[in-house]
């Protein structure tokens, strides 16, 4: 789709209504905001189809077993930064990694079972992967807002 595509008020509105709930049906958003559920279920096919929507269940860490929650950035030598995330991307301990500017080149979200995990996730996964000059892990002491409601949506992002 070109990248002229806009999300008008009505679009925003039927988003709004699909966070509060995300089961609701097209009739039923249709109704709370005085449109037909032929326009609502167009309109969120066109903005999937976009990549400007996609419609998930989040559930919590805890959930699916996870109790340690920590933010790692990685300073970068001698490597491609790019080439370095991507290889980190693909462990299922990490739940986001982002290049980014600063003093680290890579930031990343990284969940564990236990504390145990802790020695093989550094010693035995990461230190594998050549280019890492330094990684400083900071573990999550308390959530007090992980906002999940927006997030990049493209082909990256499903990976």
């Amino acid at each position: 789709m070109s990248d002229d595509f806009t999300i008008d008020d009505a679009d925003r509105a039927i988003v709004e209504q699909l966070r509060l709930n995300g089961r609701a049906t097209n009739q039923q958003i249709a109704n709370t905001l005085g449109l037909t559920a032929a326009t609502v279920s167009a309109r969120i096919r066109r903005m999937e189809d976009a990549d400007k929507l996609r419609v998930v269940a989040v559930s919590d860490f805890s959930a699916h077993g996870y109790n340690v929650l920590m933010e790692v950035a990685i300073e970068v030598d001698g490597r491609p930064a790019a080439d370095v995330v991507e290889e980190l991307a693909q462990f299922p301990e990490v739940f986001a990694a982002h290049l980014v500017t600063g003093r680290y080149d890579i930031d990343m979200l990284v969940v564990l079972r236990d504390f145990d995990e802790l020695p093989g996730l550094f010693l035995e996964k990461f230190s594998k992967i050549e280019g890492i000059r330094s990684m400083v892990p900071a573990i999550a002491v308390d959530v007090i807002k992980y906002k999940f409601d927006v997030a990049p949506i493209d082909a990256r992002a499903g990976q």
